[in-house]
């Protein structure tokens, strides 16, 4: 690319408009960064289109001139798939923001990429409907972002994660051509799933510009729950147990003792500082159904050594259970000055060997690592808290990393449940995929992407 900044900059504004590019050191600094612990990369430019025409001529524009283009929504995901290439442009989706359409009688919704997914949950419950995926940077996180990393939450035990309700999307490729996929309809097998191919490509093969999502009946009923552990290992037992008995909550969440004490002293939310593990549970749909599923988890939480099992009485006590949850990062991300979030995923029935695993690594590398997740669906997220202005324990830090990851995949697990690949974890593809499968996703990329311009370094390496 010869074109001088100012030249640069006077294009993009013919584009999107004057107020809409960005060229600022402090602008470009904040678009640096995401929530994965990496170097930073300012890009050469921001821009915001505010139509949809425009997204597609910058996404033309970027590949015309062999600019790298990295898309944005909030940049809260955890595996840095939306820190920009060098010299690169970053397109903010924040003006892309209108939800085009809930169709209440056949239960789909149209929305723009830069639509905040809890004001999105919101307006659909409005319409007595429900949309599942809950990622815990719901209220700053957007739809669009939510796609390209396939973004999970504590609700993906029952109700599966945003690629179980993605209908169809619509994207621009590299040429700034919209290329339609997917239906309104129930079923659509028309073609390739394309649709499909987009959901967890973290903008590597096209940008978003409009998204067909599923939407569910809202649950009838629902009953919180909390069962308390002297043991760690026994509480990750009685995960193992629950679903093993065909039982299937909506939610059931993990957290450790480190992690309890560390929300408690963030927010009195009244748990028992002196468990050693908490088991949170929430089952829900017909009334009977749920009374019956909560007292057998009840049963099987006190068979596996539950010291007590607590019932919410009412839908504070129940919202109380779940803000505690919901505020574990932030508790533990106020500890230490670096905060690295990890989430190995192995099968619910490995839920044991990981936490046993998990523990043997921070007393191996002398780190203190607290340990919460989504138990239910084997999805966990050890915290370590650390310093990485302190080498010698960064140094330490990424051995565990990589014993954390290796221990996930001996198990027969995998390197993200719901985080992305993004450039955090590229370099550990090769182990769970093969060489064959990556150098298949690289040839793939290569012939969609030919300059190599749609979010350069992310999954593959390229």
């Amino acid at each position: 690319m010869n074109k001088s900044p100012d030249s640069l900059k006077k294009e993009f504004e013919a584009i999107v408009g004057k107020d809409n590019v960005m060229t600022a050191e402090a602008d470009l600094h904040s678009y640096s960064y995401d929530a994965a612990v990496l170097p930073s990369q300012a890009p050469a430019v921001a821009v915001r289109p505010e139509t949809s025409e425009a997204l597609g001529k910058v996404v033309k524009f970027c590949n015309d001139s062999g600019l790298p283009l990295t898309v944005r929504g909030a940049g809260s995901n955890l595996s840095g798939g939306t820190i920009p290439a060098k010299g690169g442009v970053v397109v903010v989706t924040g003006a892309l923001n209108k939800i085009l359409e809930i169709n209440a009688e056949d239960m789909y919704a149209v929305v723009q990429p830069g639509v905040v997914t809890a004001k999105f949950a919101a307006e659909v419950a409005a319409k007595g409907l429900f949309y599942p995926p809950d990622p815990g940077s719901q209220t700053v996180s957007t739809l669009g972002g939510n796609v390209a990393e396939n973004a999970g939450g504590l609700r993906g035990l029952k109700y599966g994660v945003t690629k179980d309700y993605v209908m169809g999307v619509d994207f621009f490729d590299v040429n700034g051509e919209l290329i339609k996929t997917g239906s309104k309809t129930v079923k659509c097998v028309t073609g390739y799933n394309l649709a499909g191919l987009m959901v967890a490509s973290e903008g590597t093969l096209g940008v978003f510009e409009k998204i067909i999502l599923k939407l569910v009946p809202p649950p009838q009923a629902a009953k919180a729950m909390m069962a308390v552990f002297d043991d760690m290992i026994a509480a990750s037992r009685a995960v193992a147990a629950i679903i093993a008995n065909k039982i299937v909550p909506a939610t059931l969440e993990i957290m450790d003792n480190f992690t309890i004490r560390t929300v408690e002293n963030f927010r009195k939310a009244g748990l028992p500082v002196d468990a050693q593990a908490l088991l949170l549970i929430e089952v829900d749909g017909h009334p009977a159904m749920v009374e019956e599923d909560a007292q057998k988890v009840e049963k099987i939480c006190k068979e596996q050594g539950a010291t007590s099992v607590k019932v919410a009485k009412d839908a504070a006590e129940r919202a109380n259970v779940w803000q505690a949850r919901r505020d574990a990062l932030p508790a533990l991300a106020r500890v230490s000055p670096t905060t690295v979030l990890e989430d190995a995923t192995v099968p619910r029935s490995k839920i044991p060997a990981m936490m046993q695993a998990l523990n043997e690594i921070a007393k191996e590398y002398k780190l203190q690592i607290g340990t919460f997740g989504h138990a239910g669906d084997g999805n966990l997220h050890p915290t370590i808290l650390t310093d990485k202005r302190n080498h010698e324990e960064w140094h330490r830090v990424e051995k565990a990393i990589d014993a954390i990851f290796d221990r996930a995949l001996a198990l027969g697990g995998t390197l993200s449940g719901e985080h992305g690949i993004g450039l955090a974890k590229s370099k550990y593809m090769k182990l769970e995929c093969g060489l064959g499968a990556l150098d298949y996703s690289r040839r793939m990329k290569s012939v969609l992407d030919p300059k190599g311009i749609l979010n350069p370094g992310k999954i593959i390496g390229f």
